[in-house]
């Protein structure tokens, strides 16, 4: 389950428009803008870049790892430990019956 997050998903939506908005703007005052939309909205700027630059990302206009890549990404990372999990207790559980198999019987 994943942790809660601090900010509203309308809140982090809306600032990224704001500072996108802004950008489109005047591009020469990103530092400014960034600073300007988070004390508006209550946010700290470098959040507030993270999630810009992100969205920039997901939107292809910079390069990186989309947010869907990434969610791919730890889906497929979760499944390689289960299935390694499962083949470790297989492999015991192959060298149990071997050596059951190798014991002289009575």
């Amino acid at each position: 389950m994943p942790a809660p997050r601090k900010y509203p998903d309308e809140l982090r939506e809306r600032a990224v428009r704001m500072v996108l908005d802004a950008l489109e703007d005047d591009p020469g005052s990103q530092r400014g803008v960034f600073r300007r939309v988070g004390e508006q909205l209550g946010v700290n700027s470098e959040t507030l870049r993270g999630w810009v630059r992100q969205r920039q990302v997901d939107a292809g206009d910079r390069p990186g790892t989309t947010t869907a890549e990434a969610e791919r990404i730890h889906e497929l990372e979760k499944e390689v430990r289960e299935l390694r999990r499962a083949n470790s207790i297989l492999k015991s559980a192959s060298a149990f019956f071997a050596a059951e198999l190798d014991r002289p019987s009575r």
